[in-house]
């Protein structure tokens, strides 16, 4: 018998597409095996005309729990960052590359496993299409699996961090780590150095929108 074709994210976006439509349309995406194991879609969530879009990789345990992204630890982290660079959360756009969360269990733990490029290109659709909604003037991508979907394949965090790269994505792109690495440092010393280097990054994105 012959094997059913995967319903695609980008017959599911609606003709005449708003944010809110969308996001009520990602709700049940089978786009991927994704679906199998989260809890639920995390979509982005923010400002319709935003200025800052922040695109990490994937919802974790706590967004995926929550239906929200960025609410966890890293998410906690990433709000003292933004507050600190002067940036008011409540008027960015936050969303990930991957809408479902992708874990394996550890004892009773669900740990974070990367998702594979099939998997990104399957929700890629979600994401192109926030972008085109919000317009966002400035796109920062939070860590590598972000970066290399937005800005290519060859991209290196490590070698680019905080550089402006030429995207017709939006006119200021930037790289940065996620801030979950900066949650997996291996002392309070490296955790405090990480945190400021990454709210430099984010120091550098707000002087450019002004």
């Amino acid at each position: 018998m012959p094997k059913r074709p995967r319903p695609d994210a980008a017959e599911r976006i609606p003709d005449r597409p708003t944010l809110s439509t969308v996001r009520e349309a990602a709700r049940d995406c089978q786009a991927c095996d994704l679906y199998k194991r989260g809890t639920q879609t995390v979509f982005g969530e923010g400002g319709r005309k935003a200025e800052l879009m922040l695109v990490g990789e994937q919802p974790g345990d706590a967004e995926d729990l929550a239906g929200h992204p960025f609410v966890g630890p890293a998410g906690k982290l990433l709000d003292r960052a933004l507050e600190d660079a002067g940036i008011d959360r409540a008027a960015v756009y936050v969303t990930n590359v991957v809408k479902h969360f992708k874990w394996e269990p550890r004892g009773k733990r669900r740990i974070h496993k990367k998702p594979n490029a099939g998997e990104i290109a399957a929700c890629r659709p979600w994401l192109d299409t926030e972008i085109q909604l919000v317009k966002p003037r400035a796109i920062v991508c939070l860590g590598a699996t972000a970066a290399q979907a937005l800005i290519g394949r060859q991209f290196k965090v490590t070698a680019h961090r905080g550089e402006f790269i030429a995207s017709s994505l939006a006119p200021l792109v930037l790289a940065t780590v996620h801030p979950s690495s900066i949650l997996r440092a291996p002392d309070d010393d490296t955790r405090r150095q990480e945190m400021e280097r990454f709210t430099d990054d984010l120091r550098k994105v707000a002087k450019a929108l002004r």
